[in-house]
């Protein structure tokens, strides 16, 4: 049997992911206290279902700190068990409280969303260190539908390296491992005939083919990962996120990624350009 818990913070996009994983197979429970888990998962065993999804958040309650002992339990049965943590930044989730007028779960007349924020923050501190991190804060819904279908395809029993551009003046994602600056390189942008392009296209390509500076970073970041792939290993992790970025997140941190990613094709990779409209 394969279990996606999906949690994080309220107005992250978690119902978004849950449909998502609906739509591609799975049946899909929202907000089950963390405690029913193994009941829940002898019962759809015996019903025959392989693909389940699960929310589990605060709404919870105080079940939700139970959560790390029983993921080790189901992993120990032989449960594929992996859990999805989605985050935004807390500017983002109070823009989006106030765009779709809902209420915060944790909010009462005595606290304010971004207090509510906070104290979800702390409350599932926890449960953050049991899975992969999304930062939704710059994706749209159809975005984060398509990342979570890359994630849960990808095999389990490897290591998974995400590479991941992004502009600076956007924000730093929340979910990197790895960040590195590729500011200080030649940018494209302003040459206005080259700003219509990225990173992926001829014509970027062939612009940076002339500067020894952006190879030697890319070979340096390539040598740093190949070294401390193997520690991040032995700790039975599933995924590692490198982001790279740049100041849009239109050129050079899209370049360098794409380079990164054929690298390391070896290994099972996934690719994300989070200013970009498409992804692969």
């Amino acid at each position: 049997m394969r279990l996606i818990l999906i949690s994080g913070l309220s107005g992250s996009g978690k119902s978004v992911a849950l449909r998502a994983l609906e739509d591609s197979g799975f049946y899909c429970v929202d907000n089950l206290p963390a405690t029913l888990l193994p009941e829940a998962m002898t019962m759809y065993a015996d019903f025959g279902y392989e693909d389940i999804a699960i929310s589990v958040d605060t709404r919870s309650g105080p079940s939700l700190g139970a959560l790390p002992q029983v993921v080790e339990s189901l992993k120990a049965q032989g449960i594929d068990v992996r859990l999805l943590f989605l985050e935004a930044k807390p500017e983002t989730l109070v823009k989006r409280f106030s765009e779709t007028r809902r209420r915060h779960p944790l909010s009462d007349a005595g606290i304010t969303v971004e207090e509510s924020i906070r104290l979800e923050q702390e409350m599932l501190a926890e449960v953050l260190e049991l899975g992969t991190r999304i930062d939704t804060s710059e994706l749209s819904a159809n975005a984060l539908r398509g990342w979570v279908r890359e994630l849960v395809d990808a095999d389990n029993s490897r290591l998974t390296l995400i590479f991941q551009s992004f502009g600076f003046k956007h924000g730093v994602p929340q979910d990197a491992d790895f960040v590195f600056d590729a500011r200080c390189l030649p940018n494209p942008y302003y040459d206005p005939q080259l700003r219509p392009f990225t990173g992926r296209d001829q014509p970027i390509v062939d612009f940076f083919a002339g500067h020894q500076e952006v190879a030697e970073m890319i070979a340096d970041i390539q040598a740093m990962i190949a070294k401390w792939l193997p520690c991040y290993g032995k700790e039975n992790r599933s995924y590692l996120t490198v982001a790279v970025g740049c100041t849009g997140g239109q050129h050079r941190s899209v370049f360098i990624i794409e380079n990164l990613a054929r690298l390391f094709a070896d290994r099972q990779v996934l690719v994300r350009h989070r200013q970009l409209h498409t992804d692969h």
